[in-house]
């Protein structure tokens, strides 16, 4: 049982507009300002993962934070000015560890690893404040202002993530938020609503609110809103043929496709597959990829290469895709280093995975693209 006895006292210093205001207002005149909280947080009664304090500004959700969870309150880090965020991580954390947390609470793209913090987006910033935090705070940590600076929908999607990141890891957060928006999506333990004194245990986690993805096929221009957040380069070949998931009307990921003629086995290959920071995390740019791969397998089999550690957990577990070859470093073709040695310089010792799509085909949608 967390029980909380506190009282704030300030002092009042009764200028001359003090006074006016007293009269305007019909105030008492007094010397000093005092606020009195009665708390009492059951939270030893079960385990729990997620708790959330939420409630409109001014209602005591801080306050009461940092008395119940001194140690554990998250103000802020110290970032490096000019290095990237990757090295603002404890030493002993390996470099796989780091980016697997990273992508795991929804900041999945390599190139923004490597950037100092301060060049971040607020959605960045966030999701990194939060990795940093599961690092250096192993049990119970407590987070205040969660989501206040970023767009909503990173608010919802962040929350998600860092959701199914604390549980992952069976750490335990409490969030402090003046949004109730993010209820559904970050799905809470518990509820604790200063201006109310209420305390809610949720009986059952419920699934996360449903996004709905609108797909459309593009020019290849639409890669320019995209290409910086791939982790491998920014080319496209010429002859990819490109889709663009929207959410409420904005993009959000992207998906090439290439065809690979063949005299026996002609294939589709996914060509570039990456979604944007905002949206990353609850799984958006596997269903894009996942939707596409089952238009094209209408027609010959569908494979796909890819590097990214993130993709290949979520393809190994999925049912729709078969590994045809783990997880290994790029082979050197013969004759091909003297043509393109920037090429094969750059992808030598990078790990890669093979997957060949096997879920249900989408016939009818396939026609209504004008693939088949």
């Amino acid at each position: 049982m967390s029980r909380l006895d506190l009282i704030r006292e300030s002092p009042i210093v009764r200028t001359p507009r003090v006074m006016q205001l007293e009269g305007m207002f019909g105030l008492a005149a007094e010397t000093r300002s005092r606020e009195q909280w009665s708390v009492e947080l059951p939270l030893s009664e079960r385990p729990w993962n997620i708790g959330l304090i939420v409630g409109p500004s001014g209602c005591g959700k801080t306050t009461i934070a940092r008395e119940l969870f001194q140690d554990q309150f998250v103000d802020d880090f110290v970032w490096p000015s000019e290095k990237c965020i990757i090295d603002a991580f404890p030493q002993a954390m390996g470099i796989k560890e780091i980016t697997s947390l990273l992508s795991s609470v929804g900041f999945s793209s390599p190139p923004g690893w490597l950037r100092p913090y301060h060049v971040l987006s607020n959605g960045e910033q966030f999701r990194v404040r939060m990795a940093r935090a599961l690092a250096e705070l192993s049990e119970l940590v407590v987070i205040d202002e969660f989501t206040s600076v970023v767009d909503r929908m990173v608010a919802r999607t962040g929350s998600c993530a860092i959701a199914k990141t604390v549980r992952r890891r069976d750490q335990q957060l409490v969030a402090v938020a003046c949004h109730y928006d993010i209820i559904d999506w970050l799905n809470p333990d518990w509820i604790y609503q200063p201006a109310l004194d209420d305390f809610q245990w949720r009986c059952e986690r419920q699934p996360r609110p449903s996004i709905s993805l609108r797909i459309v096929n593009v020019h290849r221009d639409a890669w320019h809103l995209f290409r910086k957040h791939h982790y491998l380069d920014a080319s496209l070949h010429q002859a990819a043929n490109c889709f663009v998931a929207l959410v409420e009307e904005q993009p959000a990921a992207f998906t090439a496709v290439m065809y690979f003629p063949h005299p026996k086995s002609p294939s589709y290959r996914e060509h570039r597959t990456v979604c944007l920071p905002d949206y990353q995390g609850v799984g958006i740019g596997n269903a894009l990829s996942e939707y596409v791969a089952s238009l094209y397998s209408c027609k010959h089999r569908y494979t796909s290469v890819t590097g990214h550690p993130a993709m290949i957990r979520h393809r190994a577990r999925s049912p729709l895709w078969k590994m045809t070859r783990k997880p290994s470093t790029v082979q050197r073709q013969a004759g091909f280093e003297k043509q393109r040695k920037q090429i094969v310089a750059s992808s030598r010792g990078r790990l890669t995975a093979s997957f060949q799509y096997i879920g249900p085909s989408r016939q009818r949608d396939a026609l209504r693209f004008g693939l088949i």
